[in-house]
């Protein structure tokens, strides 16, 4: 056990845990995910929220359990190392929104940094222009922290405001386990409370028990190490600190070599698997998605963990992403294979200018 602490710990700690990332994300596209989306945390809660009827996609509704574990994996990790507390206050309305932008961005491009990244490991070269926008993104959300850039502090909160996402995401794992159904209409469409996609990327998962696993172990791996592919790219433009970049070249390396292992490396633009070509989009929604994680604090996937260790804003900027997701769907936001939705530019500009009215209006007050 004194070997692992100090292993997760350790500048090994973001190294391992993204060699587990990228060789566990094309194991689950293997067993059943859809292609490049072993592990996606804005697919996988855009999916959760169809699944709750917050949007009416039929492709994209189900209860994905790898959410479920990341959430569940932390709360293990930091209730065993005694790093559980409950804490919030920090603008959560703010983050709310942040998480709301941050959704609209991945579901332009197609995918979280997390996501981006195991498609560039499959080869999908598109993957790499939206990380080149990720960056961008990145970068600009630094620009406001040297600024001044701030969401105040959190404060320590009664334990029962640290449980309540992990207890929702037991919920889900209960209602995933026991679908409800209230059968369907005169027309034959299902009417919920819970939906699942017959077809389409919704239908495509691993099995229940292995997507978890995967989950459990990614997001305890995850908590031990601080693993954050936003929080690397912006350690090495604010601090030149490779720590957590190490992590994101590992993810990288190691899903290229398990894509080339199992015969799923694709190597191009077209024809990728749930992605589209449009180079201005890919760019424009990961500058997006980068500038709103940045503010934030960190990925989506670095979200979920700390929401895992009692962190009530994270917890609401996740929430934030849930309700985007609906959003992305409800007005036509989200890009399909064939490019981005019809309003998806539109809300893209539109997230950039809150974002950047965000990081200039909110800022550390000065000391007397």
């Amino acid at each position: 056990m004194s070997f692992l602490i100090r292993l997760f710990t350790s500048r090994w700690g973001p190294i391992v845990t993204g060699v587990a990332v990228g060789v566990l994300g094309p194991l689950l596209v293997r067993f059943g995910n859809p292609g490049n989306m072993g592990v996606c945390a804005a697919c996988f809660i855009r999916d959760i929220a169809g699944s709750l009827g917050l949007h009416r996609a039929a492709a994209v509704q189900y209860i994905r359990p790898e959410i479920i574990g990341l959430v569940l994996g932390s709360l293990v990790a930091a209730w065993i190392f005694r790093e559980f507390r409950a804490r919030t206050g920090s603008a959560p309305l703010a983050r709310f929104l942040l998480g709301v932008c941050a959704m609209i961005g991945a579901l332009v491009f197609l995918g979280c940094p997390w996501r981006a990244y195991l498609r560039l490991g499959g080869g999908d070269w598109n993957a790499a222009v939206g990380i080149a926008g990720l960056a961008a993104g990145i970068a600009a959300g630094v620009a406001f922290l040297r600024a001044g850039f701030s969401l105040g502090r959190n404060r320590p909160a009664s334990p029962a405001l640290g449980w309540m996402l992990p207890v929702l995401t037991v919920a889900l794992l209960i209602v995933l386990l026991f679908p409800i159904s209230f059968g369907r209409d005169a027309a034959g469409a299902p009417v919920g409370p819970i939906f699942v996609s017959e077809t389409g990327p919704g239908s495509q998962h691993a099995a229940v028990w292995l997507s978890l696993t995967v989950g459990l172990l990614v997001g305890f791996m995850a908590q031990r190490s601080r693993f954050c592919t936003v929080g690397a790219l912006r350690d090495m433009i604010l601090m030149r600190d490779s720590h957590l970049l190490n992590g994101v070249v590992a993810l990288v390396v190691a899903a290229l070599a398990t894509n080339l292992l199992l015969g799923q490396f694709k190597a191009g633009f077209a024809g990728q698997p749930i992605a589209h070509t449009n180079w201005l989009w890919n760019i424009g929604g990961m500058v997006l998605s980068g500038l709103a994680f940045t503010l934030a604090g960190g990925c989506p996937g670095r979200q979920l963990v700390l929401a895992g260790e009692g962190d009530g804003d994270a917890a609401v900027f996740a929430l934030g992403m849930l309700v985007g997701a609906g959003f992305a769907h409800n007005f036509s936001l989200a890009s399909t294979p064939a490019g981005p939705g019809i309003y998806g530019p539109a809300a893209v500009v539109i997230g950039l200018i809150a974002c950047c009215l965000i990081g200039l209006t909110m800022r550390e007050p000065p000391r007397s």
